[in-house]
């Protein structure tokens, strides 16, 4: 697997793309364009609130996930996935959405998750850490 397909890029990071925040916009645009996995339940999410709250135009929502596929792996979710996260949240009390992220990635078999929503260094199965791009100046590699 190369290093960009061992990163997986939570829904959080494809948003900011379309934020007002430049400076989190050219970070999370440099951080997608090095590749890596998304699952379909990133697309959705990005599309559920680039439509609801951001009021993007449902072509543009369409150009970024067009983008977005041509960039990244995309992996399912399917039971699997389901029972891994079940699994997540009992242990690590996530929420459900982040659980399946967690429980995606891991099945991705991604070494890094990058997302501004969980906790900045947490491991998850010993193969996965949590990095906050955001944090950093600039996303480093996974």
């Amino acid at each position: 697997m190369s290093a960009a397909a061992e990163a997986f890029i939570d829904s959080n990071v494809l948003l900011y793309l379309v934020s007002a925040d430049a400076r989190k916009a050219d970070l999370a645009e440099r951080l997608l364009a090095q590749g890596g996995v998304m699952s379909v339940q990133v697309l959705n999410e990005f599309a559920s609130v680039a439509s609801r709250k951001f009021g993007m135009p449902w072509r543009e929502i369409r150009e970024v996930l067009d983008v977005a596929r041509g960039l990244c792996s995309i992996v399912p979710v399917g039971l699997d996935t389901h029972d891994r996260a079940l699994e997540l949240l009992q242990r690590h009390s996530l929420s459900v959405h982040d659980a399946l992220i967690v429980a995606a990635a891991l099945g991705a078999g991604c070494k890094t998750l990058w997302s501004e929503d969980l906790q900045h260094g947490k491991r998850f199965a010993a193969q996965l850490t949590v990095r906050n791009p955001f944090l950093a100046s600039r996303p480093a590699g996974g």
